[in-house]
């Protein structure tokens, strides 16, 4: 009989997990797809910027023309598409960061919930006069509930230094090209 159960609540976790998988999998499919849109835009945008250069440097006669296209308003319209760009790739990675780190969340609140619900199935038939062995085991238990708690922490924390490094690289490449880094405007740039 317990054995039964046992094999029931282990079929029951892996098809979970099969399923947790499988949602992982969309994620990183949607999040790729998502990432080759924007890569297709952008190179859409590159090479007719660059046929609109290559015209205008075509089109040059004399010296005073060629310093116009090389005014410092050229850079800085680059510097905001990049930007934009930058944006719309972080828009995309947090998103599926967030989708992992919920499934994750799941996955951790589900490993527990089994637990305890096996732990209580296979303690409430114990033989009579283990109550010694049971109270130690129910000790170490209760220690290791307690793990999870700190994978919850640690992923957490995990998550949340990811997202900051991917602010502080961006922050870092905005101030370089003297682009502001309000979130207003990457909001607006990512639009």
């Amino acid at each position: 009989m317990f054995q039964t159960q046992l094999n029931d609540q282990i079929a029951q976790s892996q098809a979970k997990a099969v399923e947790k998988a499988k949602h992982l999998a969309q994620v990183a499919v949607e999040s790729a797809q998502e990432l080759a849109e924007i890569n297709q835009a952008a190179a859409k945008d590159a090479l007719a910027a660059a046929q609109d250069a290559s015209t205008q440097l075509l089109a040059i006669k004399d010296a005073q023309q060629f310093t116009k296209l090389a005014q410092p308003e050229v850079a800085q319209e680059a510097a905001k598409y990049a930007a934009a760009y930058q944006a719309k790739v972080n828009k995309v990675v947090r998103n599926g960061n967030k989708e992992v780190a919920q499934v994750i969340d799941a996955s951790i609140d589900d490993a527990r919930d089994d637990l305890i619900k096996f732990v209580k199935e296979s303690t409430k038939t114990a033989p009579a006069g283990s109550e010694a062995f049971v109270s130690a085991f129910h000790t170490a238990f209760d220690a290791s509930l307690q793990q999870f708690d700190q994978v919850r922490a640690s992923a957490t924390d995990a998550f949340a230094n990811f997202e900051k490094s991917v602010d502080a690289a961006l922050a870092n490449i905005q101030s370089q090209y003297g682009v502001k880094s309000s979130k207003k405007s990457a909001a607006k740039l990512a639009a």
